[in-house]
Order: C-alpha cells, then sequence, then structure tokens
C-alpha cells in the first residue's frame, strides 16, 4: 500500500518554519511497509485543502494531514476532508464536554471558537490526544471504487508524535496486509553523478522491484536502494542484492555501504592500522578538523593539527620555509607538501595532511582561479600531492576540499 501526507498551515509556507512532521510520518509509514509516494503543503485556504484532499483520495490508498484542528477560523482541516468526501461535520458531545472540563480545570473560560475542535467528520473514528485540545479522526471507506485511509492529525509535533503512537500505529499494523521496507545505501567519494549512473544504471535497471534514487552531495554521490516484500529477510536479501552488484562494479570508489560519513570511514581504517593522522589547513580554515573530530572516539587516532592562514604561520606551526613561499606562492604543490611533511614531523603522526587553496569569491587570478586547492598527504612512504579545480561558492569548495583530502588518506589505508 501507498500513502500520502498533507501538512496543513500557511506558515509552512514561509521561511520560518519547518514541516518535521512528514519527516516523522514517512519514517512511521515505511516501518510498516508504506511507502509515501507524495507530500505536500497546503496554506489555510479551504478551496486548494478540498482539492488537494480530492486529489489525495484519488492516488493514494492511506491520507495523513497534519494540522488545521485548532480552534481558529484558519483551521480547515476538518471542513475540507468533509466537503471532499462529501459528508457532514458532527459537532460530538463528549468531545465538547471533555473541551470545557480542561478549560474549567485551568481556571479558563472557553472561548466559543474552541468548540468547533468537536467538530468530527461523519463516521470517523475519534482519535484521543492527551497532549493537546484537538483530537484526531480517522476515516475508512471507499472512494472512488477503492478502499481508503484517513487520518487527521494535530499539528504540534509532540502532540501528533503520541497520537500516532498510541492511537494509529496499531491500527494500521491490524489493517495493512504483511510488508517490510528495506534499504540500503551506498557513497561513492569523489566521482560525478553522471560518470556514476553510467556506469551503474545497467545494473540497477536490472531490478525493476528496487526503488534506486541517485543523490548527489559535495564530493561524494549517495546511490539509495529501496524495496518491499512480506518478509524483513526477503526485502534485505534483494537490496543487498543490486548494492552488492553495483559495489561490484565501482569496487574501491565506494567507501561506505550503510551511509556512513567519510570521516567515520576513515576514523576505522586508522584505528584498524593502529596510526594516527594531523592536519595543516589554510583555504579550509579547520573544517577538516572539526569532521575528523565530528566522530566520537577521534581521539585515538587524530593526534592534532594548526589553522595556517597567514603565510608566517605555515613556516612557524608547519616549518614551511619562507623562501618556498616566496618562490612558489602559498597556493601551490610544493606548499601543500610542505604543510603535509611539516605538521606530520611536529605532531609524530603516521599521516600528516596539508591542504591550501583558493576558496573565493575573492583572491583568485588568472594562474590561480577562484576553486583552485592543492591536497597532500605525507607519510613513511612519501608525499603524494593532488590538485583540483573544485566548481561552487566558498562553503562548497570548502567541503570538497576536505571530501578529498580525506578520501586521499581513506585510498592510502585500504
Amino acid at each position: 500500500m501507498n500513502a500520502e501526507i498533507i501538512a496543513v498551515g500557511s506558515e509552512l509556507l514561509t521561511p520560518y518554519r519547518i514541516d518535521t512532521n512528514s519527516l516523522y510520518l514517512t519514517e512511521q509509514l515505511n516501518l510498516l511497509g508504506v511507502e509515501v509516494i507524495f507530500k505536500s503543503v497546503v496554506g489555510d485556504d479551504l478551496r486548494q485543502l478540498v482539492r488537494a484532499a480530492q486529489h489525495a483520495f484519488l492516488r493514494s490508498d492511506i491520507v495523513v494531514f497534519s494540522g488545521g484542528l485548532g480552534p481558529t477560523e484558519d483551521d480547515l482541516t476538518r471542513e475540507a476532508v468533509a466537503k471532499a468526501l462529501g459528508l457532514e461535520l458532527e459537532r460530538d458531545g463528549e468531545i465538547l464536554a471533555a473541551l470545557e472540563q480542561r478549560f474549567a480545570a485551568r481556571k479558563w473560560k472557553m472561548a466559543a471558537n474552541n468548540a468547533k475542535q468537536a467538530d468530527v467528520v461523519s463516521g470517523a473514528i475519534i482519535l484521543s490526544n492527551p497532549n493537546g485540545t484537538a483530537p484526531g479522526q480517522w476515516l475508512t471507506g471507499a472512494f472512488d471504487g477503492r478502499e481508503r485511509i484517513i487520518i487527521l492529525l494535530p499539528g504540534p509535533p509532540h502532540e501528533l508524535k503520541a497520537l500516532f503512537e498510541g492511537e494509529c500505529r496499531e491500527r494500521l499494523r491490524a489493517t495493512l496486509p504483511p510488508a517490510v521496507i528495506a534499504t540500503r545505501v551506498l557513497k561513492v567519494a569523489m566521482l560525478g553523478e553522471s560518470q556514476v549512473d553510467a556506469r551503474v544504471s545497467p545494473i540497477y535497471k536490472r531490478y525493476p522491484d528496487v526503488q534506486t534514487t541517485i543523490l548527489a552531495a559535495p564530493g561524494e554521490i549517495q546511490l539509495h536502494f529501496k524495496t518491499r516484500a512480506e518478509t524483513s529477510e526477503a526485502a534485505q536479501q534483494r537490496v543487498d542484492e543490486v548494492a552488492g552488484a553495483v559495489e561490484d562494479e565501482l569496487d574501491d570508489l565506494v567507501f561506505s555501504r550503510n551511509g556512513e560519513p567519510l570521516e567515520q570511514i576513515v576514523g576505522y581504517y586508522l584505528q584498524m592500522r593502529n596510526a594516527t593522522v594531523s592536519v595543516a589547513e589554510s583555504c579550509t580554515g579547520g573544517l577538516l578538523a572539526e569532521r575528523i573530530t565530528s566522530i566520537s572516539g577521534s581521539s585515538r587516532y587524530f593526534v592534532g593539527g594548526a589553522v595556517v592562514y597567514s603565510n608566517e604561520l605555515k613556516t612557524e606551526l608547519a616549518g614551511v620555509p619562507a623562501a618556498m613561499i616566496e618562490k612558489h606562492g602559498a597556493v601551490s604543490p610544493e606548499v601543500a607538501a610542505a604543510l603535509a611533511e611539516g605538521i606530520r614531523y611536529r605532531c609524530e603522526s603516521t599521516f600528516g595532511i596539508g591542504i591550501t587553496g583558493v576558496a573565493g569569491p575573492t583572491g583568485g587570478s588568472p594562474e590561480k582561479p577562484v576553486g583552485l586547492v592543492f591536497h597532500s598527504v605525507a607519510s613513511n612512504s612519501g608525499t603524494e600531492v593532488a590538485e583540483r579545480q573544485f566548481p561552487g561558492d566558498r562553503k562548497l569548495i570548502r567541503r570538497f576540499a576536505t571530501q578529498m583530502a580525506l578520501d586521499m588518506v581513506r585510498r592510502k589505508l585500504m
């Protein structure tokens, strides 16, 4: 079965409020073997809400509304669902009495508009909301010749989560056919999206029952595989099969088999080899060290390092000869290598990493344009230097540069 989520509220169409409820609901529905095929955000407009509901009822087996169950004039979910289904709203006396008691217990006077929270779509099951005044509603029945499940949930996340877990999850489990969704995520370093797809599309096209999604991030491509089966074993076996075939094709370009970030994978390898690393960063300004130390336990393999932005500190902290900087410039393969070697020597680490470049948006030249970065890794086996020209703004260039440096270390450790 499939599902659709409609988040209701004009505030969600502004830059100031994010719809987090749909993420939670998607996770919960996936755990029940239900795939979410549509999500939408609709403002507080009755006509638009009715149209969104009608479209959802036509294409989705389960439709979940979040928000719009409050007491104000712009809370219109109940009205929209009733209108879309051609049903009436009925005021429930028990809900109304409970609302009045709730306000009386707090010695507050209940405003007249709170009474609309007792309006129930004809035929709906009332879902108790222990954390708020707006109960949820559950409807089942045929729409356009197909059975539908329609769920109305309050918008505040703590109310929605408690109500879904207390009133909806087991109802759904008892209603739905046995199904489990399994997923796998592979991550590929420093290769373009089109290059990855050209190599792996002949593989994943052989598995039409497995949904394959390719996502691009700075310095990495993510391959997401998802399928549904009657048992977790069957579903997992299927996604593992396609992921394994893709991994065989891409070989060591794949750095993560279960969605881990590159800094975590590098940490695994360093611990396995009983190795340590230190860094000397110029244009990345400490971002590489931040990524490495974001992993718990990184003190076992990360010795430390320095942000050597000025030429003077490149010399003082990483031992780069001033004459070398004068001759080749701070952004050069020679300086990158000297940074890696110098910081490794000072920190007595197995590996030293040096990064220098032009992150922009200013500071570039025809000879050394914005996005030019030199990366170096020094070890007992020698010093490797890689030159890259990265696209994007300052933030992207810095992220690309740290990704490249981490991948260089990973390859030396494999």
